[in-house]
């Protein structure tokens, strides 16, 4: 059986991700598949390992990743924000270069909900004078 050494939640517009981290040479899972075949977009694979490389812990760990809801951008950041919280609860020492790259701050925004009598968010019906 295989030991998590930490775990993070993370969070990004609706979805939610959980990071196990593991003992490894840098293997990322993402729902039961590689990170660069979850992620076909290199960016979002790029905003993925951001938290490993501040570190300097690109093949010290095996992460094993589980997200859900919302689409790839918002997946990709839930799975960084729970990455810089799983390496925090790892090492203490951790803190300082993520908290400067903003990898530890939730990112709040979210879509404004639909309001009645209206067809979206801040649409109104077109007025007619006559």
């Amino acid at each position: 059986m295989v030991k998590n050494l930490a775990l993070g939640t993370g969070r990004r517009k609706t979805s939610v991700a959980r990071v196990y981290l593991r003992e490894g040479s840098g293997k990322i899972t993402i729902n039961g598949k590689d990170v660069e075949t979850y992620f076909s977009n290199p960016s979002m694979v790029y905003i993925v390992k951001q938290p490993l490389d501040v570190t300097d812990n690109l093949t010290k760990f095996d992460l094993v990743i589980n997200v859900k809801g919302g689409g790839i951008t918002g997946q990709a950041g839930a799975c960084r924000h729970g990455l810089s919280r799983a390496l925090v609860a790892y090492d203490e020492t951790n803190i300082r270069p993520l908290r400067a790259n903003g990898f530890l701050t939730r990112d709040s925004r979210m879509v404004e909900r639909k309001k009645y009598g209206q067809p979206g968010a801040r649409r109104k019906f077109q007025f007619s004078k006559r």
